[in-house]
């Protein structure tokens, strides 16, 4: 496949830009338009045989686009909306999330054994008060997704001894999990890896996990950590603020259905969550732009593209 116009939207549209003028020399007759998201004009789409952006914008139109490149790691926001043309390719792109997600996991779970609010609220009252960190290798972490990022999550603990167990829709085995089990309705997986320290969603957003963490598998859980780097779509939060408190002590959410979250949402207040804005794994321009640019040299040279979704899949 031969492709000559691109049409890139983006919010660091011009950060793009300034990064493919430093590589021209490897886009030969390759033409480009970097717009920002809402600008886009049908015109655009009928001029382009590729598009690249985070997002498919309201207005978008497949016209005589052959492929379409994910700027992030997940492509929800590129598959919603009509039906997928099947003969347009998407790929999406991957470079290190799964190195960023599981320091930012690793972090989250420190903090949690090492005392640091403890320590915080003793500081603040002038108390000169002793709380024993627990050892990483006494704990046990349930990885929900065992794909690239799930699999260098469960490779970052296991370095420290943590027993890590996978779960994923298929049950397939993968390395540096202790064992890795279907997903099972009503949560009942949870019921042959009991009592988990700690569990993790990297799932992404398919029509099988929205809704994944629900009021089911959250009252399987007891005295546990739900850390959330998948998808917001995939935890019902109704659910979830019942269980704090319950069978959740803690939740570190990272993703929401909708961002940013509305300032009315009770999760902000709540004593036992932790809010980040979707930073667990930025997409640098620098990182985007590699990618993009070994993706469109694998197509036109008919090489195995690593990063191509399965439409079926949607991942």
């Amino acid at each position: 496949m031969r492709i000559n116009n691109i049409l890139m939207v983006s919010p660091m549209y011009k950060e793009l830009n300034w990064l493919l003028e430093k590589r021209k020399d490897n886009l030969i007759n390759k033409r480009f338009r970097f717009l920002p998201e809402g600008n886009v004009q049908e015109e655009d789409y009928g001029w382009a045989d590729a598009f690249v952006s985070f997002k498919r914008p309201n207005n978008f139109q497949f016209c005589n686009i052959r492929w379409v490149h994910s700027l992030g790691a997940g492509v929800d926001k590129i598959l919603k909306g009509d039906n997928w043309k099947e003969d347009v390719l998407l790929t999406r792109t991957i470079c290190s999330f799964g190195q960023k997600i599981s320091e930012y996991c690793l972090s989250y779970i420190l903090r949690d054994l090492q005392q640091h609010n403890s320590y915080n609220t003793a500081q603040n009252k002038k108390e000169w008060t002793s709380f024993a960190p627990v050892p990483l290798k006494e704990k046990t972490v349930l990885v929900y997704g065992t794909g690239v990022i799930g699999q260098e999550v469960a490779r970052t603990l296991s370095f420290f001894g943590v027993r890590v167990y996978g779960i994923s829709l298929s049950g397939k085995q993968k390395d540096f999990f202790e064992y890795v089990h279907p997903s099972l309705d009503e949560g009942k997986e949870l019921d042959k890896v009991k009592f988990p320290d700690y569990v993790i969603n990297t799932m992404p957003n398919t029509k099988q996990t929205v809704g994944m963490f629900n009021k089911a598998r959250f009252s399987k859980l007891e005295d546990a950590v739900f850390i959330n780097v998948g998808r917001g779509e995939s935890v019902d939060h109704g659910a979830l603020l019942e269980a704090l408190g319950k069978g959740i002590r803690l939740a570190v959410l990272d993703v929401f259905p909708e961002e940013p979250l509305p300032k009315d949402n009770p999760l902000w207040n709540h004593p036992n969550v932790i809010i980040t804005p979707h930073i667990s794994a930025i997409t640098t321009p620098e990182e985007g732009i590699d990618c993009f640019l070994k993706t469109l040299h694998n197509i036109e040279t008919g090489k195995a593209l690593q990063n191509q979704v399965d439409l079926i899949k949607g991942f």
